[in-house]
């Protein structure tokens, strides 16, 4: 079984866009400063790298499946060009009513893609910036991590709070290290 690093996309690999809208087109994805180096550490460290992100965007009409998919592989091939790979990307294309069991809070993307790779979830991670990425993680029966969280506690208690990846990655991977060091 392999560990994981689940990644919202939107507010942790990505600028989100302003409230509201969406992206749905590649020259509107801005990179977070750090996230190249961040997920590098993380492939280093033998993590799975999964990305898992509600996309209502395709529900209301503003993006294909096709077309998302198409900035999701310039996404992978922009990272793979800084030495930075993702493993998978999972997304929720439904709309938030009816529910459905992958949209976030939901545990289903993470669910689905622990079947696929073959995840160990209780030594892996869910790292988002919203409340709903960290039920969703605890759901799943992950550790999770919340990025810049002005918010943190009000319905949850995430692991961690950081205020980049990079930053999070940097403290998952000293707690891991810490504990592989005192396990005989």
């Amino acid at each position: 079984m392999r560990r994981a690093a689940f990644l919202d996309r939107d507010g942790v690999i990505n600028r989100k866009a302003p409230e509201g809208e969406y992206i749905t087109r590649w020259e509107e994805m801005k990179i977070l400063a750090g996230v190249p180096a961040a997920i590098a550490m993380l492939n280093h460290a033998g993590f799975h790298v999964i990305v898992v992100s509600n996309q209502r965007c395709v529900a209301k009409g503003l993006i294909t499946s096709m077309e998302l998919d198409s900035i999701h592989e310039r996404l992978r091939e922009g990272l793979v060009g800084c030495g930075a790979r993702l493993d998978a990307i999972y997304y929720c294309p439904h709309e938030k009513q009816p529910v459905c069991t992958c949209r976030k809070p939901a545990p289903g993307m993470l669910l689905s893609a622990a079947a696929d790779h073959e995840i160990d979830l209780g030594a892996s991670w869910m790292i988002g910036d919203s409340e709903d990425d960290v039920i969703a993680g605890r759901a799943a029966g992950c550790r999770t991590a919340l990025l810049d969280a002005g918010s943190a506690g009000e319905r949850v208690r995430p692991d961690l709070v950081a205020r980049s990846l990079l930053e999070a990655v940097h403290l998952i991977t000293q707690r891991d290290g810490a504990c592989a060091q005192a396990d005989p």
